[in-house]
């Protein structure tokens, strides 16, 4: 997709989710609160999958320092500013991706991915309590009101600010090697391509974004559950971007729109949910193998070729 039509669909999706609140109920405005979350943490996975080719089977322990250090920093040490719990959650867990990702990015494919799996223990979560954005508390808001108005435009701000920066990271030099790396690792060292160093700067690029996708989740739920960071979360991440096609810099986000909706929808209607998205997820892979995003650009190069 050329970019004047790429900027005018993201555009479009963008003014999308700005009028939603207004045309809808307030329980699909808090619904897409997850779907900001998950968007803004599968940019940075993708930045690992996509763009670096390493395939991280465990990325959800990152959405679970972001939650529970949102849980420590505003309920235990009593950080009232989501801003600085957000930041610090993001550079906490950078620190500790870093001596993580310095022995994981070692290796790839399937092992890397095992390397990646995480492992945890407990149950009883830990409760997030609300916070104030851009130090107003909107004390006038109850939960749900809240969440549906101020909190669901600062969460769409953040993933705009979000996808703009890695929108950058993807198309700098930086992204080039990486790029490079995934394509050929050898060829590009012989080029002079730092592989380990681009690719450990990658992982903890994209713990980063976990961890601020983490803590917008736990904040939506008031509770840090350890459930966020078990391993059916990472696969969830994996199902997202493959959803929505990991080849295109969009289609995670477009996986987790589709994912959000459809989870919602099939929840409603049969406790099998899970098959039918594994269903829908097969169909995909064979029949559509990049993504909604890749299957939305074949039909408009094929309408282009038509009226050629």
């Amino acid at each position: 997709m050329t970019r004047a039509p790429l900027a005018l669909a993201v555009l479009i999706g963008a003014i999308g989710l700005a009028l939603l609140p207004l045309l809808a109920a307030s329980y699909y405005a808090s619904l897409m609160i997850p779907f900001f979350g998950y968007a803004i943490a599968l940019l940075g996975f993708n930045l690992l999958f996509g763009y670096t080719g390493l395939l991280s089977f465990g990325h959800a322990m990152f959405l679970g320092f972001g939650a529970y250090g949102a849980a420590v920093l505003a309920g235990k040490l009593g950080i009232t500013s989501f801003e600085i719990v957000l930041i610090a959650v993001m550079a906490s867990t950078a620190l500790v991706a870093l001596p993580i990702g310095l022995f994981c990015v070692r290796y790839v494919g399937i092992f890397f991915g095992m390397l990646t799996l995480d492992v945890t223990g407990g149950d009883s979560g830990m409760r997030v309590p609300r916070m104030n954005i851009l130090g107003l508390e909107f004390a006038q808001y109850n939960k749900i009101e809240f969440l549906a108005g101020p909190f669901y435009y600062y969460s769409l701000a953040l993933l705009i600010i979000a996808a703009a920066v890695m929108w950058r990271i993807v198309h700098s030099p930086f992204g080039l090697h990486l790029k490079a790396a995934r394509d050929n690792a050898r060829k590009a060292e012989y080029l002079g391509v730092h592989v380990h160093r681009f690719r450990l700067a990658a992982f903890v690029i994209s713990a980063a974004y976990g961890a601020a996708g983490g803590a917008i989740l736990g904040f939506r739920v008031g509770l840090a559950d350890p459930e966020l960071v078990y391993w059916t979360q990472s696969g969830q991440l994996v199902f997202m971007a493959v959803l929505g096609g990991f080849s295109n810099f969009f289609g995670p986000i477009v996986g987790a729109f589709a994912f959000t909706l459809l989870q919602d929808q099939l929840q409603s209607l049969t406790q099998y949910w899970r098959f039918i998205l594994g269903a829908v997820l097969a169909v995909i892979v064979i029949a559509f193998p990049e993504g909604l995003a890749g299957l939305a650009g074949s039909l408009r190069r094929t309408r282009a070729g038509k009226t050629a």
